[in-house]
């Protein structure tokens, strides 16, 4: 007769190895919802105010767009464009950031001058307020480049955005803010 080598306590009954199966497969779901369909974030900064405010938590529909690379910049597989209007996450400098799409590829862009000299950039049913450096950066583009929004902060006043460094490609889009 053969001994038992493990001690009657260490043994998995098959109740106990189903438990096991079963909190391994929710691990491993969860962790695809967390890699490819949504994020939870915490706003940090004030580009977006009043629209959301510094410590504000947003629910982020990482596949309204297309299928995520997985801790990465870009999509890998792309199903639908973002719409004007739409709020977005994108990384910049190794950060996700939070901005408004207000203009699409080809969409035109028109800059006017006010009364007291200052840069306005027209963009559909926008109109967003440009620095002397964000019009230099702006000026020779007549319309978004194709492929290409126009992502831009909701505090004019202290957004860093695409008046600073440009169009951002829709491949690197990473998500939608569905709610907060």
């Amino acid at each position: 007769m053969e001994k038992d080598l493990l001690p009657e306590r260490v043994k998995f009954s098959r109740q106990n190895k189903i438990l096991c199966l079963i909190v391994c497969i929710g691990l491993l779901f969860g962790l695809l919802l967390k890699l490819f369909v949504f994020e939870i974030l915490t706003v940090s900064g004030e580009s977006m105010f009043p629209a959301i405010k510094d410590g504000e938590r947003l629910f982020v529909s990482k596949c309204a767009y297309g299928l995520c690379e997985p801790y990465g910049d870009k999509l890998l597989l792309q199903w639908k464009k973002p719409k004007s209007g739409d709020v977005v996450i994108y990384l910049y400098n190794n950060k996700i950031v939070v901005k408004r799409c207000v203009a699409l590829g080809g969409d035109k862009l028109e800059i006017l001058r006010d009364s007291d000299y200052n840069y306005i950039l027209q963009a559909g049913d926008f109109s967003i307020p440009l620095s002397q450096i964000q019009y230099l950066n702006l000026k020779d583009s007549s319309s978004v480049p194709e492929g290409y929004i126009l992502a831009v902060g909701d505090n004019h006043a202290v957004s860093v955005d695409s008046r600073s460094y440009g169009f951002v490609s829709e491949r690197n889009i990473l998500g939608k803010v569905l709610c907060k």
